[in-house]
């Protein structure tokens, strides 16, 4: 019997799971994440494979959903340096390269931008010719100064040429040793946002290459030689050799693994689902098995964006909140007790009222640990309990609103470890779904993840009929799937959304396709 093991580390706990050929858990631990990230992930890895008695030779794959990449913007560590090249001179000058990022993620990046001429117009018309002798010039002032190189060019989801061949300058100059990010393989329409993405997407390409080879030297050290994948933000799965050239595809995936697993442990294709952790609550929407994708443009850092991501509401609500104030002012966090939840929740003999402690103390949870560092509740005390209960789950319960789309009621699944704080009704829901495996909902999406492939880009039917364009969108869509590790066999078109452009010039159109399959053996 193959097996497979998925790991999701979190902001609070690291889970590991193993599943079976039919996908079923046969083995799960969580352990709590620590300072040093990889620690944790060798620590869960080694404990799930011995209490799942499983031979490693047995493995067949590995995938990770991992923090690494959000938390190096998030902390401005461990990031590259990067050369900036926007080509579209004599247009894109009024906005320079890296305009309103924060100061000190720019001052981590290195501030090396450049303007070169050429790039397109939406319909492939060329505004005009690449400038190769001013991107060789910017290209020797930046030498020796960075360790990656980002280029842009306008409408490059249109035409890629520019970019192709800005590239092949880069690689004369400077050989492999420098690694290039494209816009038109990271971002979407709209030049500064995508610019953005794709610089965020080669500072973060050193973390990348360092998670990958953490993770693989923690496999061979179990004595386990699978090939190893990373989840994506739109809950599939990427190869490694496609993470480390585009990492940026990383962040997020925690909550898109839940919402994955959260699919597959319930059976539902449809819903919301109720992802509470140890720090916050993300509420997701399920389409077709899938997340829903955010439609709307998104902050990394502090760094606005346009690539996927998908579409979460994150409110401060987790088993490690803060819990403060008196009755009739009860506030909860913003701040959260993470993974120290075991030193400093009271219910563990810490001193610190948390959301746990709540949920305990109101008489939600049964709880068989230690007892409560407090005296007896007097009646104030448990009307302070119940009071911050309800503030709770009115949280909970606002979110849920602000997600759905209509004010008919929807199946909500919860998971994560941090869910057993919710009661098995909530407003606006029409049932509470908590399947048993429901703590490492998260691990159980990275490890059934399939891999896709995505295009979006503007099309102009002037010379080309729609039905061509659309091909053409599949097409891609299909290959950047097979690129990513899919097995050709089995890839499919998931997901089709084509919008008219009536305020462009012509007759243009938006395509975007997403394709996914299962992985390819070996």
């Amino acid at each position: 019997m193959s097996v497979r093991i998925g790991i999701d580390v979190g902001g609070t706990n690291t889970d590991a799971v193993i599943l079976d050929e039919e996908l079923r858990c046969i083995a799960k631990v969580k352990t709590a994440t620590t300072d040093d990230v990889e620690e944790g992930i060798v620590t869960a890895l080694s404990r799930v494979i011995r209490d799942g008695g499983v031979d490693p030779s047995r493995v067949q794959y590995a995938m990770l959903g991992t923090t690494h990449c959000t938390n190096a913007v998030v902390e401005r560590k461990r990031l590259n340096r990067v050369g900036v090249i926007r080509i579209g001179l004599p247009a894109t000058a009024a906005i320079q390269p890296m305009t309103g990022w924060p100061s000190d993620l720019k001052a981590a990046l290195g501030e090396h931008g450049y303007l070169v001429p050429g790039g397109h117009e939406f319909d492939g018309r060329m505004i005009a010719p690449l400038g190769e002798t001013e991107i060789r010039a910017a290209l020797r002032r930046m030498e020796g100064q960075v360790d990656a190189v980002a280029i842009t060019s306008v409408f490059a989801p249109v035409s890629d040429c520019h970019e192709r061949e800005a590239e092949a300058i880069v690689r004369a100059e400077w050989g492999d040793s420098v690694p290039v990010s494209l816009s038109h393989e990271v971002g979407s329409i709209g030049l500064v946002e995508r610019e953005n993405a794709t610089i965020l997407n080669a500072a973060l390409m050193r973390t990348a290459e360092q998670v990958v080879r953490g993770f693989q030297q923690a496999l061979e050290r179990e004595g386990i030689r699978a090939p190893l994948f990373l989840g994506q933000n739109d809950g599939t799965l990427m190869s490694a050799d496609y993470a480390r050239q585009y990492p940026i595809l990383t962040i997020a995936c925690g909550p898109t693994n839940s919402i994955r697993g959260a699919a597959h442990l319930s059976g539902y294709s449809e819903g919301l689902v109720v992802d509470v952790g140890g720090t916050t609550t993300d509420v997701g929407v399920l389409v077709k098995g899938f997340p829903r994708e955010s439609a709307v443009a998104v902050e990394i850092g502090g760094v606005r964006t346009n690539f996927r991501m998908p579409d979460l509401l994150s409110v401060g609500l987790g088993g490690g909140t803060v819990v403060r104030g008196g009755a009739g002012a009860v506030t909860l966090g913003p701040d959260s007790v993470g993974y120290r939840l075991h030193q400093k929740a009271r219910v563990f003999g810490g001193d610190t009222w948390t959301a746990t402690d709540v949920a305990v103390a109101a008489g939600r949870i049964d709880w068989n640990g230690p007892q409560l560092k407090m005296p007896q509740k007097s009646a104030a005390e448990a009307r302070w309990c119940e009071e911050a209960y309800q503030r709770m789950v009115t949280t909970v319960e606002e979110a849920i609103d602000r997600m759905k789309t209509s004010a008919a009621p929807v199946p909500a699944i919860l998971v994560g470890g941090g869910s057993v704080l919710l009661p098995d009704r909530l407003e606006g829901v029409s049932e509470v779904i908590r399947h048993g495996d429901y703590d490492v909902a998260n691990a159980i999406g990275a490890a059934i993840g399939q891999v896709s492939g995505q295009v979006e880009r503007v099309y102009s039917l002037s010379e080309l009929s729609r039905s061509e364009a659309m091909e053409h969108a599949k097409k891609t869509a299909v290959g950047d799937a097979v690129k990513a590790g899919a097995d050709p066999a089995t890839v499919t078109i998931v997901d089709v959304e084509d919008v008219p452009l009536a305020y462009l010039p012509g007759n243009a159109v938006r395509i975007r396709v997403k394709a996914a399959g299962t992985l390819q053996q070996g």
